[in-house]
């Protein structure tokens, strides 16, 4: 946070008090966003970017396979071609999300294509689909991580499972609200050590069958022929596809990357490309290997353990070395080492999910309070609320994988569904500019049919065992979209009459300003951007207190929201807008002859930076008196202390508990002849 006022530079008063020490030394101290380097501190390379947002589709490994296999039922010779479906699906999807990365660099994924390509309903759709969706990457990547840990535990410890999973969720909303990079990087080595026990896995269980390989396949071919005669081409294909969509898991992680490119290193399309496709090789070796593995070893469910547990079991549990039993402590190593990898794959979710929320909260499709910052750069309101409706989840599921992964399934193809058609239709629309498009629009046509065909087969057969709920969720959640736009909508017509009533008041500099005179009664305005309400606010402390104030000092705080954090660069322009509003309110001001300054700083927090910048201001002007103004409606409702802050009333609280006088002053809405109008009134 800049700890720097704009015209007078006096120091920021250090935090005090318990609360505010223990704060510190569970999230971290502040960070500089006036500092170039900041950029540099809290973005991630490619390899940690393959940890923090990767790993959500690596561990989609430890429960997509799983229900794909289940649902072969006796019919486990398919999974040599299920293995080459999946990974052909993995490139794919992935290859599709690298192009969306080159022309949407800023991130945002499925509700950004939607909404630029398709318009903006469709990208609610899909940005609500998301949120769900990622409320339940955290939800399912939890849970499978606890029934991985479970599964070599005692019986009577699946008590304590949903416990468990909810600690684990309270502890990475803690390390969330510090900061992106220090989140990923303290989950970095169990990546690693996932990596090489699967890798042992996957190579030492092909490669202990490599003398059965005739065996193998005179078993694959005769399972094939029996299957044609019982089940027929069809009953056969709709098996596998049944199969295939049931696996849907799998990829639900791959959009992660392309969501999250504001927190990667720059330059941010080659280390998101880099990204995708660390992912996509990881993720098919994976998932393709442990099919193939559980073909291998006739790997058959059992109560109590994953499908994963009974694998390793079989691959390595006889091991042992001089009396040690080796292999069963690669199978608690290797368990606890997935466990863990879905832990980070959580961070999806808290990575991703309040980054939607972010962008759609710019759009005015959730409350505005959703793009705001902490001071440690976090997006602190949606990273709490995922925290929430994750445990809220998992509570309703008991913590069931196989409904938690149908609800996961269906939301992430309703958002590749909509990506992928507004990717055809940008390829089709600007076939002319890119001669490239006949490459890759086949690549978005075919990436659109398996999206939709997993979409419509998993609600079709799944919709009994928990498609229907998310389902109603997510229109739930589309629905409450439209209803806050609608009310944001009103709202910002309700002041065009304010700004255009002002239009003809001149701002032209004078050649003497009137000089300022401390000591004098003083009005510090805190004002927004320049228009209609800080122009009308400063006519009305005129007309309540004519003649009173000798001086005038405007107050800004330049504010930086999780859109607006992408670079020094952007920062540097909301400082300058800031600023060429302030010398707006002054020349004004001066053109009416009243002496006027103004007070300027950058922030996250507008609370902690407006009461600084007021505090240093009455040392300047002892009988200074703070303005702020708050809109009111006609009929209040409970809502819209959510959708509008209460920064007015916060401000005045804080001001007068350190001894300053402060006034709000009523920006008045209301309807008159339908015609929503809002005028300033006196408080």
């Amino acid at each position: 946070m800049n700890k720097q006022t704009e015209s007078n530079g006096h120091p920021e008063h250090p935090e005090n008090g318990f609360w505010a020490k223990w704060k510190r030394v569970l999230l971290g101290a502040p960070r500089n966003i006036t500092d170039p380097s900041v950029f540099h501190k809290v973005s991630l390379v490619a390899l940690l970017a393959w940890v923090g947002l990767g790993a959500d589709g690596l561990s989609s490994s430890a429960y997509g396979p799983e229900e794909a296999f289940r649902a072969l039922g006796q019919h486990t010779y398919l999974a040599v071609g299920l293995a080459l479906a999946t990974a052909l699906t993995v490139f794919i999807i992935s290859y599709a999300y690298s192009r969306i990365i080159e022309h949407f660099p800023y991130g945002g994924g499925g509700y950004v294509v939607a909404s630029r390509l398709l318009g903006p309903r469709f990208g609610v759709v899909s940005g609500s689909a998301l949120i769900v969706d990622y409320v339940l990457t955290i939800s399912v990547s939890i849970a499978s991580g606890v029934d991985q840990i479970f599964s070599v535990l005692p019986p009577h410890f699946i008590t304590y499972k949903l416990l468990v999973a909810a600690v684990a969720i309270l502890l990475l909303v803690l390390l969330n609200l510090r900061g992106v990079k220090e989140s990923v990087a303290v989950l970095t080595p169990v990546f690693g050590i996932f990596l090489i026990t699967h890798l042992v896995l996957i190579f030492g269980g092909v490669g202990s069958h490599l003398g059965d390989f005739h065996r193998v396949a005179s078993d694959v071919h005769t399972g094939f022929q029996s299957g044609l005669g019982t089940l027929g081409v069809f009953g056969m294909a709709a098996l596998f596809m049944h199969a295939y969509a049931m696996g849907g898991g799998t990829y639900t992680g791959i959009e992660a990357v392309s969501n999250g490119l504001q927190i990667m290193r720059e330059p941010k399309v080659q280390t998101g490309r880099r990204t995708m496709l660390y992912m996509s090789v990881s993720l098919a070796l994976m998932a393709s290997g442990i099919l193939l593995c559980y073909l291998l070893f006739q790997v058959t469910p059992e109560n109590g353990k994953t499908m994963n547990a009974v694998l390793l079991t079989r691959f390595a549990g006889g091991w042992s070395f001089h009396g040690i039993p080796t292999g069963h402590l690669f199978v608690i190593l290797t368990l606890a080492a997935e466990a863990g990898l879905l832990f980070v794959a959580a961070q999806a979710g808290f990575l991703d999910g309040p980054r939607i929320m972010s962008n759609m909260a710019h759009d005015s499709w959730l409350p505005h309070g959703f793009s705001q910052l902490s001071d440690r750069l976090t997006m602190k309101n949606g990273i709490v609320l995922m925290g929430i409706a994750s445990i809220l989840t998992l509570l309703y599921t008991r913590g069931n994988i196989t409904m938690l992964v149908t609800m996961y399934s269906i939301n992430v193809f309703l958002t590749f569904s909509l990506t992928e058609l507004g990717m055809c239709r940008f390829w089709i629309r600007k076939r002319k500019k890119f001669p490239e498009w006949k490459k890759s629009l086949p690549v978005h046509l075919i990436g659109l049919m398996m999206c939709s065909s997993i979409l419509v087969i998993v609600i079709h057969e799944k919709f009994m065992h928990g498609g229907w709920v998310t389902l109603i969720v997510t229109t739930s959640v589309v629905l409450l979209c439209f209803w806050i736009h609608q009310h944001y909508t009103d709202v910002r017509k309700s002041l065009i009459r304010l700004e255009t009533a002002l239009e003809g008041i001149p701002a032209e500099p004078v050649a003497k300003p009137v000089a300022i005179q401390p000591e004098e009664p003083t009005a510090v305005v805190l004002v927004g951007r320049y228009g209609g309400l800080g122009i009308h606010g400063m006519l009305s402390i005129q007309k309540l207190f004519p003649n009173h104030f000798k001086n005038f000092v405007f107050v800004s705080i330049g504010v930086v929201d999780a859109a607006t954090m992408k670079g020094p660069e952007e920062v540097e322009r909301i400082r300058q807008m800031t600023l060429d509003g302030l010398k707006r309110y002054v020349q004004l001001a001066n053109q009416l002859g009243i002496a006027a300054e103004y007070r300027m700083t950058m922030g996250t927090e507008v609370l902690e930076e407006a009461e600084r910048v007021c505090l240093e201001i009455a040392q300047t002007y002892p009988s200074a008196m703070m303005f702020a103004n708050k809109l009111i409606f006609e009929e209040e409702r409970w809502y819209q202390r959510l959708l509008h802050n209460e920064t007015a009333y916060q401000i005045q609280r804080r001001l007068q508990f350190a001894g300053l006088d402060c006034m709000v002053m009523p920006v008045r809405v209301f309807a008159d002849n339908k015609e929503v109008t809002a005028e300033v009134v006196s408080g």
